[in-house]
């Protein structure tokens, strides 16, 4: 029986890294059927959600078959690199250094490159608008497969992990159904922020268990880590903001 507080950690970071990955997939799949109709954007998604299938269910045995202390520790390192980095751009963005990312800006700029590649290959827009939902799908769909197998493989928690995945796809698909437009109010840099720190105190979780390390208090250091990493960021967002009217 997994306890709660095991499992909550890994449902919270699936299901917040989960949503902004989907968010972004469903804006550019959005701007495919606006362009082109359902029927391509339906099309290449679902291409892209059976190719997913396929690379799960080949990665299920592969990850038994892997030592268990190896698999912490490799994927301890990833979700470090991969936290931090989430992270890093969400503090530079709260500081101003960098945009703040922007659906609506997002789904002008895919709609109109559509458009403009169609003319320029003569090609079929139909054709162009399913490749483009289909990468979408594929490529925003494999970080979330590596979110969930990263917080969940290695201590029983692939269920709870891609519950939490799940629950987030079915809230932006509710959600996009009902208001049919980009989900520009979704606050993505906070989600960001704060997925970078969950997936940053994760992965030095992992990376430390991999190595043999007993942490005190066990799963209760990942909330130690956490608000080590949260500190982090908002001291960073406050030095990047001082810097900037310097180097203005």
């Amino acid at each position: 029986m997994i306890a709660w507080s095991t499992a909550a950690p890994a449902v919270g970071a699936a299901f917040l890294a989960s949503l902004v990955e989907v968010v972004e997939a469903f804006t550019i799949v959005l701007a495919v059927a606006t362009l082109r109709g359902w029927r391509p954007a339906a099309l290449g998604t679902a291409t892209a959600l059976a190719v997913l299938g396929a690379i799960v269910l080949a990665l299920g045995p592969l990850l038994g078959r892997v030592p268990l202390g190896l698999l912490q520790l490799v994927i301890g390192v990833l979700l470090l690199l991969f936290g931090i980095g989430w992270l890093r751009k969400a503090a530079l963005r709260a500081a101003g250094v960098i945009p703040l990312h922007d659906e609506d800006a997002i789904f002008a700029r895919e709609t109109a490159e559509l458009d403009a590649e169609a003319r320029r290959r003569h090609a079929s827009l139909a054709w162009l608008a399913g490749l483009t939902a289909f990468k979408a799908v594929l490529l925003e769909g494999l970080e979330v497969v590596f979110i969930v197998v990263a917080v969940g493989a290695g201590r029983g928690l692939l269920l709870p992990a891609g519950a939490g995945a799940l629950g987030a796809c079915l809230l932006v698909l509710a959600v996009g159904a009902a208001v049919h437009r980009p989900l520009a109010r979704v606050p993505e840099n906070t989600l960001k922020f704060g997925v970078g720190v969950m997936l940053s105190s994760f992965g030095v979780f992992w990376t430390g268990e991999g190595l043999g390390a007993a942490w005190p208090g066990g799963d209760l250091a990942l909330p130690l880590f956490a608000l080590l990493f949260l500190g982090a960021g908002l001291t960073a967002v406050a030095v990047a903001r001082r810097a900037l009217p310097e180097a203005a």
